[in-house]
């Protein structure tokens, strides 16, 4: 093995799955399949892994609200240590990022621990949720 191989910041590089679909509600069963997947080869608990999957639902929610019609969602998996980080992200119609004073934020950040969002220029909104294993959550 080299040295780069065994570089920490090289290995969560290797470490992701991408997944794109179009940003219709009738794909999301993927990305729950998928989420479960990934939480279950880290060993998260069966509760984690189902509040995961509800959080990703709920992110892409948000999104599909906003996507531009026959747009792609795409879906980034990081498996980064004893945690998972998902990023969603579509194209959007307006380019504004999440309320964090709505139930569905609330419920993100319940569910996932760590939330964040970003816009960029070209209006691509993405939603980033970092769940570690075993993590407990902290109360605002």
């Amino acid at each position: 093995m080299s040295q780069i191989d065994g570089d920490p910041e090289n290995q969560a590089a290797k470490d992701f799955v991408e997944v794109r679909l179009p940003a219709q509600g009738a794909y999301l069963s993927v990305l729950r399949t998928a989420t479960a997947g990934l939480a279950a080869r880290l060993d998260f608990t069966l509760d984690e892994i189902e509040d995961l999957r509800i959080a990703v639902d709920e992110a892409c929610a948000i999104l599909l609200q906003q996507a531009v019609p026959g747009s792609v969602l795409c879906c980034v998996f990081r498996l980064v240590g004893d945690a998972l980080r998902v990023t969603v992200s579509a194209p959007t119609t307006d380019g504004r990022a999440p309320e964090r004073d709505t139930f569905a934020w609330t419920v993100l950040s319940a569910l996932a621990g760590e939330v964040e969002s970003t816009v960029a220029e070209d209006r691509t909104v993405t939603i980033s949720l970092h769940k570690k294993r075993g993590g407990t959550i902290s109360q605002p």
